[in-house]
């Protein structure tokens, strides 16, 4: 199966936000003369987003319905790859030199209160992306110009023409020195979530992700940024461009913090796509993180730290209410597994280990990683979550992807929309009363101080939660736990030592095959579920 994979490269100067991802195609850049029919303009100052240094384009009307049309029309049209007529000149920004560019502080744009700052073309971001911002329904492209960004004397970049293009934008802290919101390469855009730390990330669209045909990477070719309602919110519209399709999107986004400097950033966001072929896998909602190793498979890791991942487990909320948690892993090949719904309340990867002395890196930080909800806003109907688990040998990959399929294929010529929430904070937006998975750990099968039986491997699973509270080993709590073959044994359950709110469940599960086996296991009493229902994937070879 072949699957392309990302990379991750940190940029420097004051964000960690950007990372190599992997690039779509779309729209060749054009000059605001060839698109608009008229030449560059100098903008007043707070005109159309309030920094002096920057040159604007004519104003155009423009508006969601406008955005749509564009989408539209762009779909009835063959697609035009769109990456940089100056590749050549762009491949000498690299790495180093990419770390010279500084976009100038004086030249930010100012959405309202939200200060926005300009990404720069790079050999790891070649298709430039037309931005532009709006004031009162009316949209001005913004010019590319050297003297936006401070870089050395002989800079390669110092050589791109007028009306290059960007590669993206940031939004910054109301001081300049840290960012909290970038979108950069293809579709995708991130947060640096709760904690100030940037992990996985969300994509506009997914195509074909984990076929053996070659994934396709839409991209947002325009962007279009519009002050939101006061503090740190704003909206961005996207023209989305692909081979299979063309789209629409439209993000409100607004962050929040509270008395303890924790943030929550909340994106509504709305899309209608229109297919230009048709298209074998379709993916609504996608992530892209990493999972190399945890508690439940140390084995695996090589490295000195006891654990490294941005995520570590998906979460679905189903349609019928039933809470689900999955843990993730580095399977020994690609592996992609459904879970069929109708109109599915919620799923999104979250992070919810933030125990530092589990991952020991004061580096990268990875108990501060965002966790990612997503909530419709619309009943889906017929689909599946699905979750691509790619295995890895580093946490420079991201291997792990989880988005929703509909059941419906869209075919050359059809249109569908969607809307839906994000929610990036330190937890799911409710994460509900039963206990919650908060570890599982696998080992040898059997009985301490007895033989160990061959080809038997133990679970165990820790719960938490305040249902447990005050619960005793006599108090009728049992396990409930199948598989999708072999048999399962040596079941037990019992409340944690010492620790109120935790109870621990353990399992052997004996495979009768190479195959992998599929887990389910829950906690009850009186027939009354106390805990989500959790989830695994045990490969008997591995």
């Amino acid at each position: 199966m072949t699957v392309r994979l990302s990379r991750r490269h940190l940029l420097g100067g004051v964000t960690s936000a950007a990372a190599l991802a992997a690039f779509g195609e779309g729209l060749p850049l054009r000059s605001h003369a060839q698109s608009a029919g008229t030449s560059a303009a100098e903008m007043t100052p707070g005109a159309a987003g309030g920094a002096t240094g920057v040159r604007y384009g004519a104003a155009q009307p423009f508006s969601f319905d406008v955005l749509r049309q564009l989408a539209e029309a762009l779909a009835g049209k063959p697609h035009v790859p769109g990456r940089s007529e100056h590749g050549a000149l762009i491949d000498r920004i690299d790495y180093d030199p990419y770390q010279q560019i500084r976009y100038r502080p004086d030249d930010t744009l100012a959405l309202g209160e939200t200060p926005v700052q300009l990404f720069h073309l790079g050999k790891f971001f070649q298709d430039p992306t037309r931005i532009h911002v709006v004031t009162g329904g009316e949209a001005r492209e913004v010019i590319y110009d050297t003297q936006l960004f401070d870089m050395p004397d002989g800079h390669p970049a110092r050589q791109l023409p007028e009306n290059a293009g960007f590669a993206g934008f940031r939004v910054m802290s109301p001081d300049l020195k840290t960012d909290w919101i970038s979108y950069l390469g293809a579709s995708y855009f991130r947060t640096s979530g709760p904690f100030d730390q940037y992990g996985l990330s969300a994509r506009g669209l997914a195509i074909d992700t984990g076929l053996p045909t070659p994934e396709e990477f839409p991209r947002f070719s325009r962007l279009w940024l519009e002050a939101g309602h006061g503090g740190q919110q704003f909206v961005v519209y996207a023209l989305l461009d692909s081979p299979s399709v063309a789209g629409a999107y439209r993000m409100e986004t607004r962050r929040k913090t509270n008395d303890k400097g924790v943030h929550k950033i909340v994106q509504d966001i709305s899309l209608e796509i229109f297919a230009r072929k048709d298209i074998a896998r379709l993916g609504i909602a996608p992530f892209s993180s990493m999972y190399w190793y945890g508690e439940g498979n140390r084995r695996q890791g090589p490295d000195w730290r006891p654990e490294v991942h941005d995520s570590d487990g998906l979460s679905i909320v189903t349609g019928s209410g039933e809470r689900l948690w999955r843990p993730l892993g580095n399977p020994p090949r690609v592996m992609t597994n459904s879970f069929v719904d109708r109109d599915i309340k919620g799923f999104g990867l979250l992070q919810r280990d933030r125990n530092f002395e589990n991952y020991l890196d004061d580096g990268v930080f990875y108990e501060r990683r965002a966790s990612v909800w997503v909530e419709p806003l619309e009943g889906w109907g017929e689909g599946a979550v699905q979750l691509l688990e790619i295995p890895t040998d580093d946490e420079i990959h991201d291997n792990i992807a989880a988005y929703w399929v509909p059941a419906r294929t869209m075919k050359a010529g059809d249109k569908g929309s969607w809307s839906y929430r994000l929610t990036w904070g330190d937890d799911a937006p409710d994460p509900g009363e039963l206990g919650r998975t908060i570890a599982t750990f696998t080992g040898f099968g059997g009985r301490p101080g007895q033989k160990r039986p061959k080809g038997v491997r133990k679970y165990v699973i820790d719960f938490d939660g305040s249902i447990f509270k005050g619960l005793g080993r006599e108090d009728g709590v049992s396990l409930v736990v199948t598989a999708s073959r072999g048999s399962v044994s040596n079941e037990s359950t019992y409340p944690v030592v010492g620790q109120p709110h935790r109870w621990r469940a353990m399992f052997d599960i004996a495979a009768d095959g190479p195959d992998p086996v599929d887990l389910r296991a829950y906690l009850k009493r009186n027939n009354s579920a106390l805990s989500e229902t959790w989830l695994a994937q045990y490969f008997p070879e591995a």
